[in-house]
C-alpha cells in the first residue's frame, strides 16, 4: 500500500464522526481527511471541498462510470463515495489518512487495502442516537426512521472492526482515536523497518 496508513472510520449516521474526526485533525496534523463525493445537498453551514464533494447525481454517475472511487454507496435516495485519485496520492506521500464512510463502504475498502486500519465508532445507545440526529434537525420523521433502522444494522457489524470506540463523550472517543492513530503508526513503522 506504500509508506501512508490508511484509517476507515465507520458508525451510524448521527454518532458523530465528523466532530470526532475533526478533534483528531486538530490535534495531529499528521492526518490528513479525504473528503468524499456525494450527490446529496449541502447541509447549512457545509462547505463544498471540506465537507463533501457535492456534485450532481449525472456527475456521481460518471465518476462510476469512469472508476474514480474506491467505493460509493446510494443511501437514502443519495450517492456518497471515496475519490480513488486522492486517497492514493496522500499514501504515497506517507500521510495518515482518514476515510469516513458506512460500514458497506468500509468492508469494500477493507477487501481493497487488507492492511488499512477499521475503526467504528458506536453510541452510548440508540435512545442517545435518535437524540442525536433528531437534535440536527436536518431530516424528516421518515428519514430519522430510516437511519436508526440502518444503525441497528451497523451496529451488528462492529466486531468486523480492528477498533471500537464509544462516542460518549467527543474529547475521550478523539482521545482513544489518537491513541489507535499512535499504535498502528508504530505497528506500520515496525514491519517497514523505518
Amino acid at each position: 500500500m506504500s509508506s501512508g496508513l490508511l484509517i476507515v472510520v465507520s458508525g451510524p449516521a448521527g454518532v458523530g464522526k465528523g466532530t470526532v474526526v475533526s478533534l483528531v485533525r486538530e490535534k495531529n496534523r499528521e492526518v490528513v481527511f479525504s473528503v468524499s463525493a456525494t450527490s446529496r445537498k449541502p447541509r447549512p453551514g457545509e462547505i463544498d471541498g471540506v465537507n463533501y464533494f457535492f456534485v450532481s447525481r449525472e456527475q456521481f454517475e460518471e465518476m462510476i462510470r469512469n472508476n474514480n472511487l474506491l467505493e460509493w454507496v446510494e443511501y437514502c435516495g443519495n450517492y456518497y463515495g471515496t475519490p480513488k485519485d486522492y486517497v492514493e496520492k496522500e499514501l504515497e506521500k506517507g500521510k495518515i489518512v482518514l476515510l469516513e464512510i458506512d460500514v458497506e463502504g468500509a468492508q469494500n475498502i477493507k477487501k481493497q487495502y487488507p492492511k488499512c486500519v477499521t475503526v467504528f465508532i458506536k453510541p452510548p445507545t440508540l435512545d442517545e442516537l435518535r437524540k442525536r440526529i433528531t437534535k440536527r434537525g436536518t431530516e424528516p420523521p421518515d428519514i430519522i426512521e430510516r437511519r436508526m433502522h440502518r444503525a441497528q444494522n451497523e451496529l451488528m457489524h462492529s466486531s468486523q472492526f480492528d477498533h471500537i470506540i464509544l462516542n460518549d463523550t467527543v474529547k475521550k472517543a478523539a482521545d482513544r482515536f489518537l491513541e489507535i492513530i499512535c499504535v498502528e503508526r508504530n505497528k506500520l513503522t515496525q514491519i517497514s523497518g523505518k
